[in-house]
């Protein structure tokens, strides 16, 4: 059917053209509200009729004339209506729905994946997410940033862009010192509660577990470094490294246990090293929007539209430790600043971060240093997706407490709880920007109320049924598709029609949500049909076209679950059977 939309469009634009020369509008279709109205809506004659000082539902009589003259419109629209104010409904011809099958069986796995176009070698974006600092195991909120942040990546990866996805950390400044001090501390025989406990120290479990292995003189491998142990408990430099390598082997494990990956690792302590934090500090005050006030540099945020203007630089506190005095002295935003100039300089077009709503704040002040810095960077750059908190529920209570963390839920127990997909599709089953409850129970349920377990349990009936029908690719893409003419048939295929439209606005605006709402609505209009309709029948043509859009429908299923980066089971277990069960 995508075939079919694209021939409808340029006749449409041909019409448009004849009918309102120079108008520049784009043709496009919109999906009417209610089913009952028809399968496309066009509202052009509506957006026409003010700058053509016309009566909209008169131009829309006359658009409606044009292209019912054009061979595309007589092939694959069966009738046109005008409605309302000047909307033009289009009720397509059978023939046009059931070509998607077709369509779906020839692409397999590439169906609904954007066509490479001129100059897309060049559409480079890079995607920071997650960035933890290395004190400590991955919690929910970086769960939540995770499942966002590969699924945006493999949304972009399927619109043409290249991809890099990027892990920003803060390898050095208070909070590994503090990360040294507690290491240190139960090297030397504290816990938490003992009066010699650091106030500030961290209270985990993970803690004794670093301690312990750096006490053995052990040697610790992480994605971007690794260290041994020297196992004196007088050594802080050496306990600060094999803890932050330690830490940084954890998270790796947590997000491959997630199945989530990265290209690159960033480290804030190299901007500091490298220069980069000084050298962005100096094109800001050579740019003439900063001053100094109070002992401070501060930077005229307000003329890029912040509420006010922000310090850059305070001076360092008396007795500071000189290895992170240059970092205490600079507020977060400046390291900021310098870290997204190398994203501009690096060539990445495109830049989006993914960070919890608490970083709102630092939105308009990174983009007001950009700009400042005057290297060209456009303004909006970079792009945010910022999401909210997310409360894990367990037998009808909130979960605050993990004995590994010591004081929160870590990526590790949702997926040793529930399983990966399950984690992934629930994190992505809601906006990013509104708050979410994880019901574990709900998570491991084997039901219809369980969304991931709804999804995938299409997908495996759909195996069995194909599994028993014993018809190869060949022979299923030789189909009567003419033979689908059941009302649950037809809501099958139309929904699969949307899939191409439905990614490419996904990714357009960075809502990998879209995709498990419409896998749910997928979902649901097979095991309709499922209900309706029986597939291994007597007339062998009709069930060869029916298992055709059986095997188009797992398609669709699988290639949208793995923009989720979500498994596709062709068995799965039921708790409760019902009597949609078997295929009778």
């Amino acid at each position: 059917m995508l075939a079919v939309k694209q021939a409808l469009l340029q006749a449409l634009a041909q019409a448009l053209a004849e009918l309102a020369p120079g108008h520049g509008l784009a043709p496009a279709f919109e999906s009417p509200k209610q089913a009952s109205h028809g399968d496309f809506a066009c509202t052009a004659a509506m957006q026409l009729a003010k700058p053509l000082k016309r009566n909209p539902r008169e131009l829309a009589q006359q658009l409606v004339d044009a292209l019912a003259r054009l061979p595309a419109f007589a092939q694959w629209v069966d009738a046109m209506e005008i409605a309302g104010p000047g909307f033009i409904n289009l009720r397509l011809k059978a023939a046009a729905k059931q070509a998607v099958v077709a369509e779906v069986l020839a692409a397999g796995a590439q169906y609904g994946r954007a066509a490479a176009q001129a100059g897309d070698a060049a559409r480079k974006v890079i995607v920071e997410f997650v960035s933890a600092n290395p004190t400590g195991p991955l919690h929910t909120g970086h769960t939540r940033q995770a499942a966002l942040g590969d699924a945006i990546c493999n949304l972009l990866e399927w619109q043409g862009w290249d991809v890099t996805r990027e892990f920003y950390y803060n390898d050095a400044g208070a909070q590994i010192a503090t990360l040294a001090a507690s290491v240190q501390a139960r090297l030397k025989g504290h816990k938490p509660g003992d009066a010699e406990w650091p106030e500030t120290a961290y209270n985990g479990d993970y803690i004794a577990d670093v301690a312990a292995d750096f006490a053995a003189k052990k040697s610790v491998h992480a994605d971007d470094r690794e260290f041994t142990a020297s196992g004196d408990a007088d050594d802080i430099d050496g306990i600060r490294q094999f803890a932050v390598a330690y830490l940084r082997h954890e998270q790796d494990l947590d997000l491959k246990a997630l199945g989530v990956r990265f290209d690159n690792y960033y480290l804030e302590s190299s901007l500091y090293a490298d220069g980069r934090v000084e050298d962005t500090v100096r094109r800001l005050i050579a740019s003439g929007k900063t001053y100094e006030e109070g002992g401070a540099l501060w930077l005229r945020t307000t003329d890029y539209g912040d509420d006010k203007d922000r310090v850059m630089r305070r001076s360092a506190p008396a007795g500071s430790d000189p290895a992170t005095a240059e970092v205490s002295a600079y507020t977060y935003f400046v390291p900021d600043v310098a870290y997204h100039l190398t994203k501009f300089e690096r060539g990445f077009t495109k830049a989006i971060d993914i960070q919890g709503g608490d970083h709102h704040g630092t939105v308009a002040r990174v983009r007001a240093g950009l700009q400042a810095a005057d290297m060209g960077v456009p303004s909006g750059y970079p792009d945010y997706v910022l999401h909210k908190m997310v409360t894990v529920m367990k037998g009808g209570e909130e979960v605050k407490i993990s004995k590994r963390a010591g004081s929160y839920v870590t990526l590790r127990d949702l997926v040793d709880w529930t399983g990966r997909d399950a984690v992934r599709f629930f994190m992505l089953s809601r906006k990013a920007d509104t708050e979410f409850i994880f019901d574990v129970d709900l998570a491991v349920k084997q039901s219809d109320e369980n969304p991931v377990y709804y999804v995938q349990y299409a997908h495996a009936r759909i195996c069995s049924v194909l599994a028993k029908a014993g018809l190869d690719g060949e022979r299923l893409a030789a189909a009567d598709l003419a033979l689908l003419v059941a009302p649950t048939e037809t809501a099958l295929m139309l929904k699969l029609a949307e899939a191409p439209a439905m990614l490419a606005r996904a990714a357009a605006d960075l809502a990998p949500h879209d995709l498990a709402f419409y896998l749910r609505d997928l979902a649901a209009a097979f095991h309709s049909y499922y209900a309706a309709e029986r597939f291994l029948v007597e007339d062998a043509e009709l069930a060869r076209a029916r298992l055709a859009l059986l095997a188009a429908t797992r398609q669709v299923l699988a290639n949208v679950l793995a923009l989720l980066g979500v498994g596709a089971p062709e068995a799965m277990a039921r708790e409760v059977e019902t009597p949609m069960e078997s295929e009778a």
